[in-house]
């Protein structure tokens, strides 16, 4: 037991992990925009298309308790597409290039930074959930519902946070922190975000068929929408969705890492 807590890649996670909550530590604010940004988006949705529920076939007449899980994926995606960031300015200024020579797997460096976004994530997926229940969101899901919508954020943020490493290790600089955050607009954007499916039509209702955040959207909604209740049917397409993209973004930016070590 005390050599696997001395195994060199554990403590090269442990040593990143630290260093990406330090970072919110030194520079006082830096969880602010990430947590407020997804509260103004959730108020914001709900005032603009509220009476969408009126629409037939709307699963509930309750839309903040709708869009309470899309604000607390978005939060976390833009919690996890900043370490892409974070790690493009290593790159410019040669620190990644040190840690690329350290005697562990490639896929150690990525697993701090990582856990670390995970863990920040946590702030503004909190922050949302409470604001929409201080606004009448309900919780129909209870404790499984909860456990689902966390799941859904915390391995969002980790996708997210691989699509940010591979934009990183691709162009390396902080220029492409835009698109950074763009890609995993459009992954929540293009899905059943405002919308159930049903009502979904034209080429947005296919995209939105295909679209894996779709399912992962629907892992969340376990929490806060009656008749999308915990079960094994609305929760394993969401958890195959995260674990295709994961497997699809892992391999893209162990790519790419090796790319930089030629």
């Amino acid at each position: 037991m005390s050599a696997l807590a001395h195994s060199p890649s554990l403590l090269v996670i442990g040593a990143l992990w630290r260093r990406s909550l330090y970072e919110v530590l030194r520079v006082r604010g830096a969880l602010l925009p990430a947590t407020i940004a997804p509260v103004v988006f959730l108020l914001g949705t709900t005032g603009q298309f509220g009476r969408l529920t009126g629409l037939d076939g709307f699963p509930t007449d309750s839309y903040i308790s709708w869009v309470v899980p899309l604000s607390c994926l978005q939060g976390a995606g833009f919690a996890g597409a900043a370490t892409g960031v974070n790690l493009a300015r290593d790159i410019e200024q040669g620190l990644f290039d040190r840690f690329l020579v350290a005697p562990v797997p490639r896929s150690v460096l990525l697993v701090g930074p990582i856990l670390g976004a995970v863990t920040r994530s946590l702030v503004p997926a909190t922050a949302v959930l409470l604001v929409g229940l201080a606004l009448g969101a309900e919780l129909p899901g209870g404790a499984l519902g909860l456990l689902a919508l966390y799941v859904a954020a915390a391995a969002f943020c980790a996708i997210a946070g691989l699509w940010g490493i591979f934009m990183a290790v691709t162009f390396k600089t902080q220029q492409a922190g835009p698109l950074m955050q763009q890609g995993v607009f459009l992954a929540v954007f293009l899905s059943t975000a405002y919308t159930p499916q049903a009502l979904l039509t034209g080429w947005l209702g296919e995209v939105a068929e295909l679209n894996p955040v779709t399912h992962v959207l629907e892992l969340g909604r376990q929490a806060t929408v009656v008749g999308i209740e915990p079960s094994l049917a609305h929760t394993q397409p969401g958890l195959i969705a995260l674990a295709g993209m994961g497997l699809v973004f892992g391999a893209l930016c162990l790519f790419g890492l090796r790319r930089m070590g030629r």
